[in-house]
């Protein structure tokens, strides 16, 4: 054998040697993310299956089977195949909405969701503390809390926004696509430059009562006022690193550090133009006409045009949310940094591609496992940063009901200039 056959059987050998090494701590990582996951499930801050029920099939929960595969992203089988434990279940309702149809939709939203938990006893049990995660998890069920997407729906009133906590409800997203009276939204003109002194004053009541503030889908200044104000850890119930992909609704490194100081958590998301700047780019042009359209028919339909203009998008993938984990981690630190994949009925394009459904968080883990992170830092990231928000923003609020009750303020007497 000449010298260059030796040469070419020592590459081919040691290429297959390097394959059969990386199976076999794929293999080994596969399993680590098994028995994470008995131990440690999944938390997701984020999924808006109420709003499928409601928008898909005219909120009738029991007409739409998920105990069995379902047609889009998230059923049981698919949750147990996911090892997802715990999940905030998204009470969306679109921010186009007149005031008084938000709060009718955001009362029908938690019904739903309530009727969805009650329709699956051996799946689902209501949960609004931390101890109820462990409850849930030894049954055998999945601690399904509620959330609130939108601060608009408690039209400018403390009492309702206590309403929505006695139904339930422990976390509420600041704004949505729109700003409002006392909060700036990341994708609309600011009004108020951050949060006027009713919005502190909505900040400073749900720390009494104790429902998490998320800022998820606000502006910058809003992040840093609502920081600035919080006496109790704040979440980002979907969100990504502005870092890495551009998009307005994502983290500014340096909101990261404050977060990290604060003590709460970004639960990184798996929208594609969140995850992938190329993506971002090319959607750019959709925020403008989707945040004026309030039915998924609507949106459909503006996304069918958008691309017969702007072409088939760019997709975005695993890995891709992959990084932007990796971002969180390295800027705020493993503590503070989890998983809110916003699935809501997305098919086709609209899907991280190995991401697809609830069934591929081993996947997500399996691939931050490849990538060095210890068992300690997977299960953080898994659920332990989002329980350890949950009981930290409990231990305040006891602590602010031993001092204040409930908040009498309202807008019309905070009204500062900055507010008008």
């Amino acid at each position: 054998m000449n010298s260059r056959a030796v040469l070419i059987s020592i590459v081919a050998f040691s290429a297959i040697t390097l394959q059969l090494a990386c199976a076999q701590d794929d293999a080994a990582n596969q399993e680590r993310v098994r028995r994470i996951l008995q131990s440690a499930p999944v938390f997701d801050g984020h999924n808006d299956l109420p709003w499928v029920y409601r928008e898909k099939f005219g909120g009738d929960v029991e007409g739409y089977d998920i105990s069995v595969r379902a047609k889009f992203d998230t059923d049981i089988p698919r949750l147990r195949a996911g090892g997802v434990g715990a999940q905030f279940w998204s009470v969306y309702v679109p921010s186009s909405m007149s005031p008084v149809d938000a709060m009718k939709a955001q009362l029908e939203q938690i019904d739903i969701a309530k009727r969805m938990i009650n329709r699956y006893p051996e799946a689902f049990t209501l949960a609004v503390t931390a101890a109820d995660i462990d409850v849930a998890h030894e049954r055998g069920r999945i601690a399904s809390f509620i959330g609130i997407e939108g601060g608009h729906t408690i039209v400018n009133s403390l009492g309702a926004l206590r309403s929505y906590y006695d139904l339930g409800v422990r976390y509420m997203t600041l704004t949505h696509f729109h700003g409002n009276d006392w909060a700036d939204s990341a994708t609309d003109l600011a009004r108020h430059e951050g949060l006027t002194e009713f919005g502190r004053e909505v900040v400073r009541e749900m720390n009494r009562m104790g429902m998490i503030v998320d800022l998820s889908h606000v502006s910058p200044a809003t992040m840093n006022d609502a920081l600035d104000v919080t006496a109790a850890p704040v979440m980002f119930s979907h969100s990504s690193a502005m870092a890495v992909t551009k998009h307005a609704r994502n983290v500014p490194d340096s909101v990261l550090k404050r977060v990290a100081d604060n003590g709460g958590v970004v639960m990184v998301t798996f929208i594609p133009e969140y995850v992938n700047e190329a993506r971002r780019e090319w959607a750019e042009g959709l925020i403008p006409i989707l945040k004026t359209l309030s039915t998924d028919a609507q949106w459909e339909a503006a996304e069918r045009e958008y691309q017969e203009i702007h072409g088939t998008p760019p997709p975005a993938t695993l890995s891709d949310v992959a990084d932007h984990i990796d971002h969180v981690a390295e800027i705020a630190g493993h503590d503070y940094v989890g998983i809110g994949g916003d699935f809501y009925g997305a098919t086709d394009d609209n899907l991280i591609v190995g991401l697809e459904d609830v069934s591929k968080y081993p996947d997500l883990l399996l691939e931050l496992a490849n990538r060095g992170w210890s068992d300690e830092n997977l299960a953080k990231l898994a659920g332990g940063n989002m329980r350890r928000v949950i009981e930290a923003v409990e231990g305040v609020s006891s602590e602010l009901q031993k001092v204040r009750g409930p908040s009498l303020k309202t807008i019309d007497e905070l009204i500062t200039p900055n507010s008008i």
